[in-house]
């Protein structure tokens, strides 16, 4: 009988289920969390292809898996991770505790919009995946987020290539103007939900011609219907409400709505759909000034400032004083993903 170095005899169908798993459903090996054990004496786990065995780790110890080049052997199988939430992959990042990280996020928010007595699902939580790996990402798709939020261009459009099609990602950091087209190019309206950095009436423009170009290159799909096409692009104007020279966004009530009134009449392809504040830290006032901002650009746009101006601020360390303060959209990194390591961003 074979003698397999794990905590339960459970853990062999376990093992079995997991390692068939892997090699029959490619799309198992990239976001399942799995750890390695070592069996005692041979085992059916043998006929596993060796080209899967870069994919593996070989241990002696539950939990104390360290990497191998070595091939996939009768001496090696396959567990399901199901008690342990510490593993890491290559990159340091936890991959097993993001999606309960989402889960007290979300549940967080919730609670907080119950206390301010406000409706129910009025506040959307925008994941800040910038510098982590797609692995992580998928953990928290995989666990119901679809809204994700990223600082830089050319890492959006790589991630957008590689990632689901219904994940409605969220430009949040400084877009340089020349990044504007190549941006809406790749991804194209119906991934691309907002840019949330706007304040410039030049980097509007630039965004309106990209949309323009855009919409003339596509040709007609008779599978979607009017309603399922974007055929606007989705903006906010960021405002600076701390004074900081460090942070971006234009000045003041006045002049963000000088400039929402510019948009809407040199930009019809680009939508106003609220405003974003970054702030200082611990510095609430900075969200009653985007509060008053929006009420001036609502009074120039003439439109409902509560029902057609959204407002995008918080972070990790402050979003439940955002969402009591007003804030319907939260941008929420380090809480879900962890500590991030810019020294990995290309």
């Amino acid at each position: 009988r074979e003698l397999w170095h794990y905590s339960e005899s459970q853990g062999t169908m376990k093992a079995l289920y997991a390692a068939t798993s892997y090699c029959l459903f490619p799309s198992f090996r990239s976001y399942s969390s799995c750890t390695t054990v070592v069996a005692k004496s041979p085992s059916l786990f043998a006929f596993a292809p060796s080209k899967y065995s870069s994919s593996f780790h070989f241990s002696g110890r539950v939990g104390h898996s360290i990497s191998s080049k070595s091939s996939f052997t009768s001496s090696t199988i396959v567990s399901m991770s199901s008690t342990t939430d510490t593993t890491t992959d290559s990159t340091g990042d936890n991959t097993n505790v993001v999606g309960s990280n989402l889960v007290g996020v979300k549940d967080r928010i919730a609670k907080c919009v119950e206390n301010c007595n406000r409706e129910e699902g009025s506040v959307r939580l925008v994941a800040v995946s910038k510098t982590k790996p797609v692995e992580l990402l998928m953990e928290v798709y995989e666990a119901g987020q679809r809204h994700f939020g990223e600082n830089y261009a050319q890492e959006l459009m790589t991630k957008a290539e590689t990632m689901p099609s219904d994940i409605q990602w969220r430009f949040i950091g400084p877009l340089q103007s020349n990044k504007a087209a190549p941006l809406v190019k790749s991804l194209g309206l119906q991934k691309l939900a907002c840019i949330e950095s706007v304040s410039t009436l030049k980097l509007a423009t630039k965004l309106h011609n990209a949309v323009t170009s855009l919409l003339a290159s596509q040709s007609d799909d008779e599978n979607d219907t009017a309603e399922e096409r974007r055929t606007t692009l989705g903006i906010y104007i960021q405002v600076n409400t701390s004074g900081e020279e460090s942070k971006s966004g234009i000045n003041g009530a006045d002049q963000a709505a000088a400039l929402a009134a510019e948009i809407r009449t040199s930009c019809p392809n680009l939508t106003i759909q609220g405003l974003m504040t970054i702030g200082a830290p611990g510095d609430y006032s900075c969200f009653d000034a985007l509060v008053e901002c929006r009420s001036k650009v609502a009074e120039v746009l003439g439109v409902d400032a509560e029902k057609d101006l959204e407002l995008s601020m918080g972070m990790s360390g402050d979003f439940e004083e955002a969402i009591a303060r007003g804030a319907t959209s939260v941008r929420v990194g380090s809480t879900i993903f962890g500590a991030r390591d810019y020294t990995k961003k290309s």
